[in-house]
């Protein structure tokens, strides 16, 4: 643990993940500032950064003229010209440069009415090691009360330390690639002597993220392949009769993601497969294939949602595709009366039901399949690990496993989070899916907006309307969805208040639905919701997508909502409101208006927000801190690198030290 540390920095530590001094040698650096070359002062330009080593000749504290903040400047001369330092509401710099005589500053220089001038620079006394100027300076994620510079100097008194962390990586490995010791690549990626020693490091230090994750996931695929699983041999009669029974046609990707499923079930091997593919892609008809082919061979299956929305759509779905094949289909939810519930579990385990679809319910402890031949579970990132290893424990057997997921999944991510999961992708919609027009409108422009929500709602048309948070919060400063169902009752639609509903995941299982049945029976005008619309909606009738506070959702999150439209025969419109004007917020919006392929958008939306807003539980565990999770030849060494350790040592008999280092991988991909 750390040690000398006050408990408000210790509790400020905690909130950059520090908790140790390993914690603290690992808390690299995001990017360095190149301050390595000095430069005499009567030879810097304006508009350079440059260091500069100088004497001080005088120090003064002062308020500045007109918003009276806190002043100090120093006067600073090298022989070659002088210069001012500026510091803004930093008085502890006086103190410091009192009894100083020579000093590097490192900064930008500006000219003023008074000559050459370097505003808040970086500063330290002259010294054969300095941290803060003279070299590559790194800058590092702060958090309130814990600068660059604090870090900067906790770490470096440190570093000798770094001798003393274990080198996990395989000698081999680091012989071929030619990689630093560990020690020496962390003392680089803080304080690097070169700009090339620092590359050294971080590729090292990338490397050996990757590696791990890749280990992780090929030990967890190997130990499934070992396991005995239920061969459903392939059925060729029973799969055209259940195409040729289609009230559609399958698109060329259903067929190409269902023979890849029903390949996988043919084998003795349980299947792991990852099923992904738009909002309206078909995925619940791919899955229904799978399950009746499953019963037709005699085995069960089971459905697992997140929602009991999305639950009983599924239901809904799966038992109108499989009603000619006389498949016997029950639901189960938490709101399922126990009266109901004892039947169903005995019926389950004598086998006298072929399909159970259901939410978290289905996951207690009492409920037995004779024979479990299939798992499909659905928006898969929303349920845990130890979640999934239960539904794989209520069979004699394990079965194989489906997932399925409406978040697209960048191509380098499906090979390291994903990478025990093998991923069948379907990448077009249906034909008679509408495109959907998507429109950001500017707060001058809402009452037009609304004109138009009018004209859809005349037409026969429903509309959603999405809002960041259930009731208000000064503090987010947003709009709610119990605000917003009074604004439009009230002031916009007054004379259709009594067509417009709320939903959100707080309300009981009992108004949820009551509230879905009248949107589906088109008595509901305006729906206003939160994101429990995500999935589990399927409103054919529904035009317009109308989002508040369109800033406070995610990229991929948006796409998702715009996905809720545009499933009937008219055009559909997602209309994005905000109330912030700056650059960077329009540009993101602006991404979603221009970009209508999901996987783009979870790209981008990735390398703006990271995975661990996106991808949920999977990705608890380990923390790409240097790795490039974008660079796919890193992520392909990586593979190669750990699938040609375990083929030399399948269960790391020979390398503790490596087995050690990737137990705190067990939660992410079930190594148990």
């Amino acid at each position: 643990m750390l040690g000398g540390i006050k408990e408000k920095t210790g509790e400020k530590l905690q909130r950059l993940g520090i908790a140790t001094i390993e914690d603290l040698l690992l808390h690299f650096p995001f990017r360095h500032e190149d301050f390595s070359r000095v430069t005499p002062i009567g030879f810097v330009k304006p508009g350079a950064k440059t260091t500069i080593r100088a004497r001080v000749y005088s120090v003064r504290a002062g308020l500045t003229r007109y918003r009276r903040m806190r002043l100090t400047e120093a006067e600073l001369s090298d022989g070659t010209g002088k210069l001012r330092a500026v510091w803004f509401n930093q008085p502890w710099v006086t103190k410091a440069l009192e009894g100083t005589t020579e000093i590097f500053v490192a900064g930008t220089v500006e000219r003023d009415g008074a000559g050459l001038v370097m505003k808040s620079p970086l500063y330290e006394r002259v010294s054969s090691d300095p941290r803060h100027a003279g070299r590559l300076v790194p800058i590092y994620h702060e958090t309130a009360g814990l600068t660059s510079r604090w870090l900067r100097e906790k770490i470096q008194a440190i570093l000798p330390l770094t001798e003393r962390l274990e080198e996990f990586l395989p000698e081999a490995v680091r012989e071929r690639h030619g990689f630093l010791p560990r020690g020496e690549a962390v003392r680089e990626m803080h304080f690097p002597a070169t700009a090339q020693s620092l590359d050294r490091a971080r590729a090292r230090l990338a490397f050996e993220e990757m590696f791990l994750v890749q280990m992780a996931a090929q030990l967890a695929k190997r130990a499934r392949q070992r396991e005995k699983g239920y061969a459903i041999a392939f059925d060729q009669p029973a799969a055209r009769a259940f195409v040729a029974a289609l009230p559609f046609r399958l698109t060329t990707a259903q067929r190409r993601a269902a023979w890849q499923i029903l390949q996988d079930m043919e084998r003795p091997v349980p299947m792991n497969r990852l099923l992904e593919g738009e909002v309206g892609s078909g995925k619940t008809v791919v899955s229904a294939m799978a399950m009746h082919h499953a019963a037709a061979a005699g085995f069960q299956s089971v459905l697992l949602a997140p929602t009991e929305i999305l639950a009983r759509q599924h239901a809904d779905v799966v038992e109108g595709l499989l009603r000619p094949f006389g498949v016997t289909i029950a639901l189960l939810l938490g709101s399922t009366p126990t009266t109901q519930r004892e039947p169903m579990r005995e019926a389950l385990g004598s086998g006298g039901i072929a399909i159970a679809i259901g939410t978290h319910a289905l996951l207690e402890e009492g409920i037995r399949f004779q024979r479990l031949g299939l798992c499909v579970v659905d928006e898969q990132h929303r349920f845990g690990v130890q979640q999934r290893l239960a539904l794989r424990g209520k069979s004699e057997r394990p079965p194989h496993f489906l997932t399925m997921t409406a978040t697209p999944i960048p191509r380098t991510l499906g090979l390291t989070l994903y990478g025990d999961l093998d991923i069948s992708v379907i990448d077009e919609l249906p034909v008679g899916r509408q495109p959907v027009e998507t429109r950001l409108v500017k707060p001058e422009e809402r009452d037009e907006a609304y004109g138009f929500v009018r004209a859809q709602i005349a037409a026969g048309r429903q509309v959603f309307v999405i809002c960041p948070i259930i009731q208000e919060s000064d503090k987010l400063g947003v709009r709610s969805a119990t605000a917003e169902l009074e604004k439009l009752r009230a002031e916009v639609f007054p004379d259709l208040a009594e067509r417009i509903a709320l939903i959100h995941g707080r309300l009981k299982a009992a108004e949820r639905e009551a509230v879905m049945a009248r949107v589906q029976r088109g008595e509901v005008a305006i729906l206003v919701a939160t994101s429990v619309v995500e999935v589990g909606i399927d409103v054919p009738n529904a035009t317009v997508m109308l989002i508040e506070g369109a800033e406070r959702f995610g990229l991929a999150q948006l796409h998702q909502f715009r996905g809720r439209v545009g499933r009937g025969a008219h055009a559909a419109f997602c209309l994005l409101f905000t109330d912030l004007e700056d650059p960077e917020n329009l540009q993101r919006l602006q991404a979603v208006i221009t970009h209508r392929s999901g996987f783009e958008l979870a790209e981008i939306d990735l390398r703006l927000r990271g995975m661990g807003e996106l991808y949920g539980e999977r990705q608890h565990g380990f923390d790409l801190k240097v790795a490039d999770l974008f660079d796919l030849q890193l992520v392909r060494e990586a593979q190669g690198e750990a699938q040609q350790v375990l083929d030399a040592d399948p269960t790391l008999a020979h390398d503790p030290v490596l087995r050690r280092r990737l137990t705190s991988y067990r939660r992410v991909f079930a190594l148990d």
